[in-house]
């Protein structure tokens, strides 16, 4: 194993560290000069920065997964591909016979339902029988967003394709993680009568991120009606906040702020540009944005196209963030250090992402899968 660091330099001091494989797809990359995150008492981990579904022929990055650090407590924010095998990697948990790396788990946060946001969270909940859930402080919740409440629009031309779960084709965070136990009920119950585990219910739960009735009543047309962040969890460690953001047909797309006695960091989720953003990452210390290439999207369907192919383009730009608006959103924000995740391609090298991204006159940090970026001042003692 390699490590590399960076020094974020930024208001509020943030600092950056990787560990990581040492992969030929970065051997070109420049070295970056030695710093250290172990003396924050808040930090962002990378656990992972590949966007999009399926096993993507990438050897660097595993699936779309970050934890914010509080001292000896962690959240986690989605839960792509390799999650559970990045928190161990990562180190944020205990690792010990009997206990596990879930042990200081303080919650889960799901910024929308896509399946590279979410495919390892019953990985996580299932194991964490055996990965420390059972030493958590308090019951772990899995928050994330609610129903969506009608099937999203056709694209392209008809037939419309079948429904799966027509009864409940929507469901929601809180029917989500219900509808995980009862699938597996066979080996939870195993494990509760053979080995004396506990219960799902004694150890998780999932819910709703609380969103106003007449911002949810019409997904088709109005995907981020214009809000106000929400603020629906609160701990001694971090208070959360939440606002509905631009990533179509999806719906509800969430993005979250951690605000923490070291600073505030932001989570954009998967979204394209969006007011309701801009006023929640306000401020902010750390921006982790995901991002997308406008020469990649558009290489894909080289001109001259056909109105489908031109409908292809704008679709994904339009749900995501391209490299060439990521600047601008960062700097109306007055974020002090801009984090790049959930890249779409995953193996472009860090200098083109650097070479494309403009307008941002804060510290911009290239994600890599493990990185650390350091919030707030160095602390003698972290673990509080």
């Amino acid at each position: 194993m390699t490590r590399r660091s960076l020094l974020a330099g930024t208001a509020g001091g943030a600092a950056l560290t990787t560990a990581g494989s040492s992969i030929q797809a970065f051997a070109s990359e420049p070295s970056r000069a030695p710093a250290t995150t172990k003396d924050y008492r808040t930090k962002v981990v990378l656990l992972g920065t590949l966007g999009g579904p399926g096993w993507l022929d990438d050897p660097v990055r595993a699936g779309i997964a970050s934890a914010l650090v509080v001292g000896d407590r962690y959240y986690l924010v989605d839960a792509g591909e390799g999650a559970g095998r990045q928190i161990r990697a990562s180190g944020i948990g205990t690792a010990g016979v009997g206990v596990g790396p879930l042990d200081r788990l303080g919650g889960i946060f799901l910024t929308h339902l896509h399946s590279d946001h979410i495919v390892d969270l019953n990985n996580l909940l299932m194991f964490g029988l055996f990965g420390g859930l059972e030493h958590t402080e308090r019951k772990v919740t899995v928050w994330g967003p609610g129903n969506r409440g009608e099937l999203p629009p056709l694209f392209g031309e008809p037939p419309e394709p079948p429904v799966v779960a027509p009864d409940n084709p929507t469901p929601g965070t809180r029917e989500m993680v219900n509808l995980l136990v009862s699938a597996f009920a066979t080996d939870y119950n195993d494990r509760s009568f053979d080995n004396r585990k506990p219960v799902p219910g004694e150890l998780f739960e999932g819910r709703d991120v609380p969103i106003a009735d007449d911002l949810l009543d019409d997904p088709n047309d109005e995907p981020h009606p214009r809000m106000s962040p929400v603020i629906f969890h609160e701990d001694d460690r971090v208070r959360v906040s939440a606002t509905l953001v631009q990533h179509a047909p999806v719906f509800p797309a969430l993005a979250y702020r951690f605000d923490t006695d070291d600073g505030a960091v932001v989570f954009s989720g998967d979204t394209g540009p969006s007011e309701n953003l801009d006023e929640l990452a306000e401020g902010a210390d750390v921006l982790v944005h995901e991002v997308i290439s406008r020469e990649w999207v558009e290489s894909l369907y080289p001109p001259p196209r056909s109105e489908a192919e031109e409908g292809i383009v704008n679709h994904h730009l339009n749900a995501h963030t391209s490299d060439e608006e990521v600047g601008e959103i960062a700097e109306r924000a007055g974020a002090g250090t801009l984090v790049l995740t959930h890249f779409v391609p995953g193996s472009w090298p860090e200098h083109r992402w650097r070479r494309a991204v403009n307008g941002f006159s804060g510290r911009l940090v290239v994600g890599r899968d493990l990185d650390e970026v350091g919030v707030g001042a160095r602390s003698k003692t972290s673990a509080t």
